[in-house]
C-alpha cells in the first residue's frame, strides 16, 4: 500500500548539532515525527516525509554575516519543502555578543519572511525550565543563579555577563526589542497574544517572554500558532505540535519515535 507523504509542517534551523538534537527530541517527544538534516540538504534530495524537519547548523560561533548567509539558505530549502512555520533555534544561554549572532540572524529571517501573513514579529525564548533554564522579568537563570553570575560569565567565545536578555538582544538587532512578562504568561495563551498586539503597536519586533515552567510554554506554543517566524531555545518546542490538531491522528496510530522495521544493515 502507497502511502502519501507527510507534508512538513515545522521547519527549524539550529545554530549547532547538539543542540539540533535537543529540539528533534522535544519535538518527537510531543509527537512530531521529525527528520534531522546534517548541513542544508543539495536541491536534488527528495522530498522529506516528516511532520518537522531540523537543519543543523554549525553557525553560532562564525562570522555573522556567514551566519546569516547559512541561515537564509537552511530558511530557503526548508520552504521550498513546504513547511508553514520556522523555528529558529539557539543555545538556551543565549550564546551570543553584542555583533551577534542571534540577533542579526533573527533580523534576516524576518525580513525574508516578509511576504507571510503575520510577519514583521517574533519572540525569543531560550527558556528550557527542565535543564534549569528559566526567564522571569526578561532575566536568564541558569538554575539559581542569573545567567552574568553563572559559568558563562567565563566563556572564552561568548562571555554572557548580562542576564538582562532584551538588553542583550537589542544591542544585536535593529528591530525593537519588548517584554512579555511573567504575570501576561501565567493567564492565558490569550493574554499573551494580546500582549503580542500591544508590542507590535508600539514598534515592537522582537519580544522576549518569560517562561518558569513547562506549563508557560505550553500557554506560548498555544499563543505563536500562524506566527511565521519563532525563535528560542528548544524548550518552546513542547508547546507547539498543540496547534496542529492533525497531528493527533498520527498519535492515535503509532508513537511518532517509533523506527520501521529493519531490513540489511544498518548504521547508528
Amino acid at each position: 500500500m502507497i502511502t502519501a507523504r507527510r507534508q512538513p509542517l515545522l521547519g527549524c534551523i539550529a545554530d549547532d548539532f547538539t543542540g539540533a538534537t535537543d529540539l528533534a527530541n522535544n519535538l518527537v517527544r510531543s509527537g512530531m515525527r521529525t527528520v534531522q538534516t546534517i548541513g542544508v540538504p543539495e536541491d536534488t534530495s527528495p522530498p522529506v516525509d516528516a511532520d518537522a524537519i531540523v537543519v543543523a547548523l554549525k553557525s553560532r560561533t562564525i562570522a555573522p554575516a556567514d551566519a546569516v548567509a547559512q541561515s537564509l539558505a537552511a530558511l530557503q530549502w526548508l520552504r521550498a519543502q513546504g513547511v508553514q512555520q520556522v523555528y529558529f533555534k539557539y543555545c538556551s544561554t543565549f550564546d551570543s555578543t553584542p555583533a551577534g549572532n542571534i540577533g542579526p540572524v533573527i533580523d534576516a529571517l524576518l525580513d525574508a519572511l516578509s511576504d507571510l501573513p503575520g510577519s514583521g514579529f517574533t519572540i525569543a525564548c531560550p527558556a528550557f525550565p527542565e535543564t534549569g533554564r528559566t526567564i522571569f522579568k526578561g532575566h536568564l537563570f541558569v538554575g539559581d543563579q542569573l545567567l552574568s553570575d553563572s559559568g558563562m560569565r567565563n566563556h572564552p567565545l561568548t562571555p554572557m555577563t548580562d542576564a538582562n536578555l532584551v538588553r542583550v538582544l537589542q544591542a544585536q538587532t535593529t528591530n525593537k526589542v519588548g517584554l512579555v512578562a511573567h504575570d501576561v504568561v501565567a493567564q492565558s495563551a490569550d493574554a499573551i497574544r494580546g500582549r503580542f498586539a500591544a508590542l507590535r503597536a508600539e514598534g515592537v519586533g522582537i519580544a522576549i517572554v518569560d517562561a518558569v515552567s513547562n506549563d508557560d510554554l505550553m500557554r506560548i506554543g498555544a499563543a505563536l500558532q500562524g506566527m511565521p517566524l519563532v525563535t528560542g531555545g528548544s524548550g518552546v518546542a513542547i508547546g507547539l505540535p498543540q496547534n496542529w490538531p492533525s497531528l493527533e491522528r498520527v498519535a492515535a496510530t503509532g508513537r511518532a519515535d517509533a523506527l520501521p522495521p529493519a531490513s540489511g544493515l544498518r548504521a547508528v
